[in-house]
């Protein structure tokens, strides 16, 4: 082994939070009264800031919206921003790119998940468990997707 080894990746969560949270039910009291069952739509959307690139620090924020409809009206609408600062360094540029768009997801989905079941759950509706995410394969399609549209296939990275 040689004493000038290339760097260890660094990959370290630094801080997991809520950016930003909502809940609304517009239809109570009247919804309870009644037998129709909601359709439950799940919408997921990531987003990576570079916060200093010297240190490698990232914030990455992972919004989850959750509608409940029935034919007619607007059950409850719970949205979160469950976010992370993230260290991530000695890495390519394909491997920070799977650490943002999946890893980062990866760790932060599980708070969402308990904090919009606790929230259903307090508007006075049945816990709602989201199922898992595999955000590799999301990551895959969505890469073949923007190589399929001619772009060059990267994730963007706000700086």
């Amino acid at each position: 082994m040689s004493d000038e080894q290339a760097p260890q990746t660094v990959f370290e969560i630094r801080k997991v939070y809520v950016k930003d949270i909502s809940y609304e039910s517009p239809q109570t009291p009247q919804i309870f009264t009644r037998d129709e069952e909601p359709t439950i739509d799940v919408q997921l959307r990531m987003d990576n800031t570079l916060l200093d690139k010297e240190s490698g620090f990232y914030e990455s924020v992972l919004t989850v919206t959750v509608t409940a409809k029935t034919e007619s009206d607007t059950v409850f609408l719970c949205e979160i921003q469950q976010a992370g600062i993230f260290q991530i360094s000695n890495t390519s540029e394909e491997q920070l790119e799977i650490a943002l768009e999946v890893a980062c997801p990866t760790t932060l989905f599980p708070y969402v998940r308990e904090t919009i079941s606790e929230m259903v759950g307090k508007g006075g509706f049945p816990q709602l468990l989201l199922n898992p995410v595999n955000f590799e394969a999301m990551y895959r399609r969505k890469k073949k997707e923007m190589q399929d549209d001619g772009t060059d296939g990267k994730s963007q990275v706000k700086h």
